[in-house]
């Protein structure tokens, strides 16, 4: 299988790096640039493409071309921006530069919807094209979170995802979007679960979560698929 991370540099993007794949597996990673001290498990090969996706037309082109020749299976797109006070009781939309709105804007749509139709003719070239975008509960109705621009972003994830499934479905396109909640990218996958998960005093999710659901979804048939899927903190109470 070969499987591309957006935003694969550090938090969830590099767990999922050293989390997925099986001997015999291609990994590539997309960050602005290659982190160091980051590895795939052992006979998982490791690639790395350098783009900004705050340039999403060149980033965009860069990326197709890394993967053109080889082929892809996976697009994981795990990228995304918010407010400088996001999740802040001092955040307020009124606050918010025209040039934060728009950077947050092109981050999280433009920049999606132009990655994925870049890649789209090689990912449909695939037995099993597949593409899971990383969401967030801002993203669910009545979420209880204020942040305009980047609530808005999520819900347009939910949106890409269920007008490419229509789109595609007779080529067996399968996309899962995953509404996560707050996540504990401080204890990284290294760090024991039964540590990371005490984090928080229940109310975030270790990263280690994350790529179990993700390695889940990436194990079924070409029969069915993740649709969508919530994954919340125990004690967030929105939820």
């Amino acid at each position: 299988m070969k499987t591309l991370v957006v935003g694969a540099s550090k938090g969830l993007g590099k767990a999922l790096i050293e989390g997925l794949g099986e001997a015999g597996d291609t990994l590539v990673g997309v960050s602005r640039t290659r982190p160091d001290g980051i590895a795939a498990k052992a006979g998982v090969q490791l690639n790395w493409v350098e783009a900004n996706l705050a340039e999403p037309a060149s980033a965009a082109h860069a990326i197709a071309q890394a993967v053109a020749e080889h082929g892809l299976d996976t697009l994981i797109y795990n990228l995304g921006i918010w407010e400088e006070l996001a999740f802040d009781p001092a955040y307020a939309f009124l606050g918010d530069s025209d040039a934060q709105v728009q950077a947050i804007v092109s981050c999280n749509i433009t920049a999606t919807l132009l990655l994925i139709k870049r890649l789209l003719p090689t990912l449909l070239r695939s037995a099993t094209p597949r593409i899971i975008l990383t969401g967030s509960t801002s993203g669910l109705p009545q979420s209880g979170r204020p942040e305009v621009a980047f609530g808005a972003s999520k819900f347009a994830l939910r949106g890409i995802a269920d007008a490419l499934r229509e789109g595609y479905r007779e080529q067996r396109l399968a996309v899962t979007c995953l509404n996560l909640g707050y996540l504990n990218t401080e204890d990284p996958l290294s760090t024991p679960r039964d540590v990371a998960e005490q984090r928080g005093e229940g109310q975030l999710i270790p990263v280690h979560d994350v790529v179990q659901v993700v390695r889940m979804a990436l194990s079924l048939s070409s029969a069915s698929y993740v649709k969508e899927l919530t994954l919340p903190a125990l004690l967030d109470e929105r939820f």
